[in-house]
Formats: structure tokens, C-alpha cells, sequence
């Protein structure tokens, strides 16, 4: 019966009271270091997504993975409360890249150190992180030196397939790597990270691939030009 008791107490005792000022410290680093990330998403990321719109998510993400674990750490009511409601609710997000699951789990880290109040040691892993992003990109950009991503998309598919495709850019381009292919029943988008040696094979190859298809729709597009505003 004791041990009984004594469990029960567990569950109903709340842990220490959270301070206050040092709430509003780990919240504060919370949304100085998202922001820092989002700014290294838009900068070094490689996704075909806009990165503008989605880097400025990080930030209320870890804001809220914070709270939501100083909350909770507190009490190991709240805590099954919390698995209770995850259960619920369904997260679903158009999320077709590992890069930017990467990105996600970071910034949710961030939260999760920040909450159990290990202001240090997130810190020092979030620098450690950052040095080893920059100095990635910084080692890989000669090889990443294309100049173009290229979109092929259309509504009908006649005369139009990934073969084709490849075939032409190959003609034309210096170097062509496939990023992402996307095909249904109604449509089909493909999505190449391409290298041209002057403006005379760009115009050569959008030749071709029009008259592949009639209705083929090919967008380039530089993303080293693209700055943030």
C-alpha cells in the first residue's frame, strides 16, 4: 500500500517552479538561434523549394517546441497528457527533400535543448553545426558549380519522357543532374541542376525541348542570383 501511495504522489507532485527569467532567456536564444539557422537555410540550402518562405517557420517552430517542453518536463502527468495529444493531432506537410527534414529536426532540437533548460551544451552543438554546414558548402563548391536549375513540366505527357529529356540536355549542357521527378496520370515535372558552356546551347536545348511537346513549360533559373528581401 505504501508503494502505492508513493506512486501516485509521483504522478501528482509537480516539479519545481519554472523561473521566469530564465524562461525568457531560453526563449529569447531560442529565436536568435532559428533565426541564425533560417538565414543558413536561405543561404547554403540546395532545395528546389522556395527556402525564403519555408526557413521563416523555424523560428515559431522552436519557440513553441520550447514551451511546450518547459511545460511538461515539470510533471510526468503532463508529459503522457502530451503523448495523448500528439495522437491527435496529425502533422502532414508537403516535405519531398532530406534537406529540409534536416533542417526541421535541428530547429526542433534547438527546442528540445532550450526546454530542459541545457542552454550550453545547445549552444555549443548549434556552433559545432553551423561550422560544419559552411565549411560543407565551402568543400563542395567547386563541385556544385552548376549554374542552373532547369524545370520541364506539362500537362500532357505525349512525346514527353525522362529519356527524351536527358537525351537533349545531354547534347547541350556540360554537366546535367537530376534533382527530382515528379510524374502522375496528369501531369509530369522534372527538375535538373544543369551547366551550359555559353547562351547559344541554353537557346539550343529550350529548342529542342519545345518541340518535344507542344505544350511543355521550362522554366531556368539561377539560384546563386537569388537574394532574400
Amino acid at each position: 500500500m505504501n508503494k502505492l501511495e508513493t506512486f501516485q504522489e509521483f504522478l501528482a507532485t509537480q516539479g519545481a517552479e519554472i523561473s521566469v527569467w530564465a524562461f525568457v532567456l531560453n526563449l529569447v536564444v531560442a529565436a536568435l538561434l532559428s533565426y541564425i539557422l533560417s538565414l543558413l537555410y536561405v543561404r547554403y540550402g540546395n532545395t528546389l523549394s522556395n527556402r525564403n518562405i519555408f526557413a521563416k517557420n523555424f523560428v515559431m517552430m522552436t519557440m513553441t517546441t520550447m514551451f511546450i517542453i518547459t511545460v511538461v518536463k515539470s510533471s510526468l502527468a503532463l508529459s503522457l497528457g502530451l503523448v495523448g495529444a500528439l495522437s491527435i493531432v496529425r502533422f502532414r506537410a508537403a516535405i519531398k527533400e532530406p534537406e529540409e527534414l534536416s533542417y526541421l529536426f535541428l530547429t526542433i532540437a534547438i527546442g528540445l535543448g532550450l526546454g530542459a533548460d541545457q542552454l550550453l551544451i545547445t549552444v555549443v552543438a548549434f556552433i559545432v553545426i553551423v561550422a560544419i554546414i559552411v565549411f560543407s558548402h565551402a568543400a563542395n563548391n567547386e563541385e556544385n558549380a552548376q549554374n542552373l536549375h532547369l524545370t520541364v513540366s506539362t500537362n500532357n505527357k505525349d512525346n514527353l519522357g525522362l529519356d527524351s529529356i536527358i537525351e537533349v540536355l545531354n547534347k547541350h549542357c556540360t554537366v546535367v543532374n537530376l534533382k527530382r521527378f515528379d510524374e502522375t496520370s496528369e501531369m509530369f515535372e522534372a527538375s535538373f541542376l544543369v551547366e551550359f558552356g555559353d547562351i547559344e546551347q541554353l537557346n539550343k536545348s529550350k529548342a529542342e525541348l519545345q518541340k518535344l511537346n507542344d505544350t511543355v513549360k521550362i522554366t531556368f533559373l539561377d539560384t546563386k542570383s537569388i537574394m532574400s528581401y
